[in-house]
Formats: C-alpha cells, sequence, structure tokens
C-alpha cells in the first residue's frame, strides 16, 4: 500500500477506496490520473474524470462443457440401455429352451424310449480263453485229452450245438488216473473226425472210472515177451461218460455210465507188473450209443 494519508484531523473521503496501487492499464481505457506521478503528502489526491462507459456487453461464453455434458450423458444413457438389454436377454435364456441341440440330445429317439438309460448289448465273450492261464494249443489229436484235465484248446472249433458236433472221446486208467487213452468210434458217424482233423473237434468226451465200481478179478494167463508164463487178474468196472466243450471245457453234457466187461479174456493186454492187474476197457457199442443220444 502507499504511506499517502489525508491531512491530519480530516476526515478521509468516503468516496475514495484506499490506495492500492494503480489497475493495469486496459485496452481501450483512459489512463488513470497522471501515470508516474504519486499525490505529495498534506495534499488530496488528484483524480482524473472517471470515464464513461458505455451499455455492458455480457462475454461470450464457450459451448465446450455443454457439447461435452451431452457427450457423457449419451454414454451413460447408452451403457445403461445395453445393461437393460442384456439383462433381459440372460432372464430370456432362463425362461426359452436354447434351440442349438446338444451332442447328448434324443431328438430321434421313439415316444416312450430313453437312449440314455437304456442299456445297449454288450459284445459277446472272446472265444479264447485267455484268462485260463491252463488253455494249450493242440499239435496232435491225443492233445485234446487236455480237456479232461481241465484245460480248454485255443485252436479247437468252437461248440455251437450238438447237431454239427465232431468228437473225440477218452477214458483213463485207474491205475494212472493223469492217462488218458483215445476211444475209436466208427468211421461212418456223422460226428467222427480223422486225427489229422482235430481242429475241426468241438466236443470230447471223458470217461472216469467210477470209484467202487471194480468186480471180481477173472484170472487171465498170458506168455510175457522173454517167454516166461504170467498169471494177469483182469478186472470189470463202470466208467461215467460227461461232455466238454473243447474250446472252453466247459461241461455240456452227461453221456451216462458206460460198462467196462471183463467177461473174456482179451488175446492182447496191457498190465501192472508190479500189481499183476489189468482193467478192462469200456465197451465200444456203448460209448457210440452214448454219442448218437447226445449229438443227435
Amino acid at each position: 500500500m502507499s504511506n499517502s494519508h489525508p491531512p491530519y484531523g480530516e476526515q478521509p473521503d468516503p468516496n475514495v477506496t484506499p490506495w492500492s496501487g494503480p489497475p493495469a492499464p486496459s485496452a481501450g481505457y483512459p489512463a488513470y490520473g497522471q501515470p508516474g506521478q504519486a499525490p505529495q503528502y498534506g495534499q488530496a489526491p488528484q483524480y482524473a474524470q472517471a470515464p464513461q462507459f458505455g451499455v455492458p456487453v455480457p462475454p461470450q461464453k464457450s459451448n465446450r462443457g455443454l457439447v461435452i455434458g451431452l457427450i457423457v450423458g449419451a454414454v451413460v444413457l447408452i451403457l445403461a440401455l445395453c445393461g437393460a438389454g442384456i439383462g433381459l436377454a440372460l432372464v430370456g435364456n432362463d425362461d426359452e429352451p436354447d434351440p442349438t441341440p446338444t451332442p447328448s440330445a434324443t431328438a430321434n429317439t421313439a415316444p416312450g424310449t430313453d437312449t440314455s438309460s437304456t442299456p445297449q448289448p454288450s459284445e459277446p465273450p472272446s472265444e479264447q480263453p485267455n484268462n485260463n492261464n491252463n488253455a494249450v494249443t493242440a499239435r496232435y489229436s491225443s492233445d485234446l485229452s487236455s480237456v479232461c484235465d481241465g484245460s480248454p484248446i485255443l485252436n479247437a472249433a468252437t461248440y455251437s450245438g450238438p447237431s454239427t458236433a465232431k468228437a473225440y472221446v477218452f477214458s483213463n486208467n485207474p491205475e494212472r488216473p493223469t492217462f488218458w487213452s483215445s476211444k475209436l468210434v466208427g468211421s461212418d458217424k456223422r460226428y467222427y473226425a480223422k486225427s489229422a482233423d482235430f481242429t475241426t473237434v468241438s466236443v470230447v468226451g471223458c470217461m472216469s472210472m467210477v470209484p467202487g465200481s471194480e468186480g471180481a478179478p477173472k484170472k487171465c494167463d498170458y506168455k510175457a515177451s522173454d517167454g516166461k508164463s504170467v498169471s494177469v487178474s483182469y478186472i470189470s468196472s463202470r466208467y461215467q461218460l460227461t461232455f466238454f466243450a473243447a474250446k472252453t471245457a466247459e461241461k455240456i453234457g452227461d453221456g451216462g455210465v458206460v460198462n467196462a466187461p471183463a467177461t473174456r479174456c482179451p488175446s492182447f493186454i496191457s498190465y501192472n507188473k508190479t500189481t499183476m492187474k489189468a482193467y478192462a476197457a469200456p465197451d465200444s457199442g456203448t460209448i457210440e450209443a452214448a454219442l448218437d443220444k447226445f449229438l443227435s
């Protein structure tokens, strides 16, 4: 502020505002007082005549703020509308089914059926008994006797019924239960198979002697290979005939009981040199009768 004050004892002019320095000159207005000359102490400040002003003109307002406000309002309105549209779409999906079928759709399912819960037919079991550790591959016709010991034959024919089956029959020896000998049947029988055609056989008949069925021994005299005379006890018995599927060693039927008669001494005989015993062979006619009945 300036140090100029009115004379002591005089009241300041109420129409004069305190001195705050000369205002910055404005273009188009006359100079305020005499620039550069401050009033002398004790003298009233000298003022120039107040400038005359015309009708004030209001300053022009910029439309930039209005434009920005309109743009912001429009963006907010668009976002609000989009949000409402998304909400409606989400609500609509809860009420209307999806027209696009899913991979599990059953559009072609007949009425009253449901393929999703109906069990499908399973694949037929494999003919190969690979889960049986006793399964063997036959190289000769005599190898099919392994069926009587519980071993399936991997390369045997599949049993599909008695009317077309080919069959072999084996019987054991009471003194050697694990030894099986082949029993021949007539070559004119439909179920007959040559030894070379063993892979066409689908049925194996196994005959085991019924325990305790031995009859009274019959004495038969023979001359041994060394020229000495020997006496052999020839024993009758009964055998149980059972039929098995060659490929699986599963039981498929019973052939009944087959007698092993010892009424006559055979011209040739095999006997045990220790016990001097020999067991009669099962009757061939009874074996064929049992095969005819089972495989008819």
